[in-house]
């Protein structure tokens, strides 16, 4: 266990945070959820940082930070999509994008000897969309649905990405 790692751990226990504050009932609740939804962003940058930084990557992190990511940004995209900020189609999509990639790294990593695809330039890409996506919603930014879209889009590009990942690493480990 190191502080990366603790980091990690902590947008985990973020996530049920995030909840409660936004469903909480307070005057402007959904703008101190995203702020949790930011600090966790923050958590997220600190711990890639400091992971590559001081040489503390490990297989453990490289498989749950981006599972803790994905957890939070659903969480945030079912309460918006629940409370009508955001379509329906949306998280449709991306909950189908996010599961199959959490399907097939846990088939690499359990089948291929602790395989972990990293993540691409799209998946940032995409990360820092949905932040802005989310920033727009929450503060009823005039066009905020271009946001929503542009995330939605690039988010596609990098399954498409990592299919392509998983299938050379399947080729490699599986097949011969």
């Amino acid at each position: 266990m190191n502080i990366p790692n603790i980091l990690t751990i902590l947008r985990f226990l973020l996530i049920p945070v995030f909840i409660y504050v936004f469903y909480s009932g307070a005057a402007n609740s959904i703008v101190l959820a995203f702020y949790v939804f930011l600090l966790a962003g923050i958590t997220d940058i600190l711990d890639g940082y400091i992971a590559r930084k001081y040489n503390r990557i490990t297989k453990w992190g490289q498989a749950m930070d981006p599972l803790a990511d994905k957890l939070m940004q659903m969480t945030v995209l079912a309460c918006l999509t629940h409370r009508q900020y955001i379509p329906l189609w949306v998280i449709l999509i991306i909950g189908a994008k996010e599961t199959l990639l959490i399907l097939g790294s846990l088939v690499l990593y359990h089948y291929g000897n602790k395989l972990v695809i990293p993540s691409n330039n799209f998946g940032k890409m995409a990360t820092v969309l949905f932040y802005g996506a989310i920033f727009a919603v929450v503060f009823q930014m005039p066009y905020h649905i271009i946001w929503v879209i542009a995330a939605v889009v690039v988010t596609l590009m990098a399954l498409v990405k990592y299919i392509i990942g998983f299938k050379k690493l399947q080729n490699k480990n599986f097949v011969g």
